[in-house]
């Protein structure tokens, strides 16, 4: 039996003023990007940049927000939503249309990509309403609070989950947000922060979750292994009996966390879920660590961490924690670049910038809060701290051998009648397509491969539809180079065994016939 969550709740947040039934959308010129740039896992696969590009609107209502994505020229089409105000069932319906798939009973985000979802002004607080994420990508949700969404009572949402997402999402961004509830299960909330059904490349960082009986999970159940990847640093968890978070299968990585009242236990590593667990400072709480309520064994590498009045159980047949003296059973490799505060730090540091309406500041690794980077997380191509492009003649195509040719592809989605290996086929009468403007496409090899220089080549009839693109080392996430339109493009050699080609802006559907990588 669970014991009640106390009540906690802070008297500040108030009852912000509704605007008109529908909400008012004002369309901008174009998008700004989401304050600083995506950190952690959502950095991979691509990286998540949202709407960066695309038109920005403002929305009062949800019903306004489902207008917004259900007014864009397609699913793809790339829109930054500025949120100001209380969204709750009385102002949220549902909207059709061809680019959307939406629900008066949660804010749905549902078989789209390339949207932001932020919040301006005097704030955003999504009321009992909760925020839904289903057969997507590339979706930033910055500075909003979310509270009281349950899946029993009334009103229901999300199946009582604050932000949820599943069903083949991926390359999700959630920062400086307060995901919140008044309970636990017995009270009708669910997950604040919950992942499913093939969920990866997530990134929660900068946000406050508490007073719920549930935290969060990675996967539904012990057989749901696809989902993983996920990124948790500079989160203050408090007030939380469980799940913070319950890892079934996959990789994450926990840092710069501070738990505070964690009831019954925190990181649940389980059914061969692998956590690397760096510099978090855990206080007041029992079992934060280990494997619990199951005989699935989980595993967990730990360095830095600071245990301040932390209890431990006794090991039993379902109960395996890490401590007294947690030591790392597994090795957990990273291959994104972060800045670690010390652990002792983190409190203060936390403190100081996690959670919605803080003003969005963030840590550099110096233990001190520093304000947002205001680069756009999609980098300017003639931006001139970004590698620069080979000046050679782009109609003047490298010597040596193609690398691509029987090397593997894959990339982030596919128009209709289009293939990832198309790009590497070596015939110019193929070709992929992203499933919309933008997306990204990848060649691989199964062993390190030297490459310095690119060719890309546009299909007959749509040259010149790429616009501006980026190189990108898969492994480490580093931009290589940045240019606009097709041709070649050179870079200081680099070994790597996955190349990527992000397309960020085009000129309707870009069609890539080939991807051609030189080693000089």
């Amino acid at each position: 039996m669970r014991r009640p969550v106390a009540l906690r709740l802070q008297a500040a947040l108030g009852t912000l003023a509704l605007a008109a039934a529908t909400g008012v959308v004002l369309a901008m010129p174009e998008a700004a990007a989401a304050a600083g740039g995506a950190t952690g896992y959502a950095t991979q696969n691509g990286g998540t940049t949202g709407g960066a590009g695309g038109q920005t609107v403002r929305a009062t209502t949800g019903t306004a927000i489902h207008q917004a994505l259900c007014g864009r020229a397609d699913s793809t089409t790339p829109i930054t939503i500025e949120v100001e105000g209380t969204i709750n069932h009385g102002n949220t319906s549902k909207v059709s249309g061809d680019s959307c798939s939406t629900a008066a009973d949660k804010i749905e985000l549902k078989q789209i990509s390339n949207v932001t979802i932020v919040g301006v002004g005097s704030g955003a607080v999504f009321d009992q309403l909760g925020i839904h994420i289903r057969e997507s990508s590339n979706i930033i949700i910055q500075n909003v609070t979310v509270r009281n969404v349950r899946k029993s009572g009334s009103p229901t949402s999300n199946g009582g989950d604050a932000i949820g997402m599943e069903s083949d999402v991926r390359n999700v961004w959630v920062d400086h947000t307060t995901l919140e509830a008044s309970g636990g299960e017995s009270a009708g909330f669910d997950g604040l922060f919950d992942m499913k059904d093939n969920t990866q490349y997530v990134t929660l960082s900068y946000s406050v979750l508490r007073n719920s009986g549930r935290g969060g999970l990675i996967g539904s159940s012990e057989s749901d292994r696809s989902n993983g990847y996920v990124t948790f640093h500079h989160n203050k968890y408090e007030n939380i009996d469980s799940r913070t978070p319950l890892l079934r299968g996959g990789t994450s990585h926990i840092y710069n966390n501070h738990y505070a009242g964690l009831n019954e236990s925190g990181i649940n590593s389980r059914a061969g879920a692998k956590a690397r667990v760096d510099s978090n400072y855990f206080e007041d709480s029992k079992d934060v660590l280990g494997t619990f309520y199951t005989d699935q064994a989980g595993y967990w590498q730990v360095a830095g961490n600071i245990f301040d009045n932390v209890t431990w159980s006794e090991p039993g047949d379902d109960t395996n924690p890490a401590g007294p003296d947690p030591r790392s059973n597994t090795t957990v490799s990273i291959p994104y670049s972060y800045a670690l505060d010390d652990a002792s730090c983190v409190p203060a540091v936390v403190a100081a910038t996690a959670g919605a309406n803080k003003g969005l500041k963030v840590s550099d690794g110096s233990c001190a809060p520093q304000n947002p980077d205001p680069t756009p997380t999609d980098p300017d191509p003639t931006d001139p701290t970004e590698p620069s492009p080979d000046p050679t003649d782009p109609t003047d195509p490298p010597s040596g051998t193609n690398l691509s040719l029987g090397a593997g592809a894959d990339g982030s989605s596919k128009a209709s009648g289009t293939s990832y290996g198309n790009v590497r086929d070596g015939d110019p009468a193929t070709h992929w397509s992203p499933a919309g403007t933008t997306g990204s496409v990848s060649v691989k090899w199964p062993s390190p491969t030297t490459v310095s220089k690119v060719r890309v080549r546009e299909a007959a009839g749509s040259e010149g539809a790429i616009r501006s693109y980026r190189l990108v080392d898969h492994g480490t996430g580093r931009v290589l180079a940045t240019g606009s339109g097709a041709g070649v493009a050179g870079f200081p050699a680099v070994s790597l065994t996955k190349l990527t080609l992000e397309i960020t802006g085009a000129s309707g559907t870009p069609k890539v016939a080939e991807f051609e990588t030189y080693a000089g």
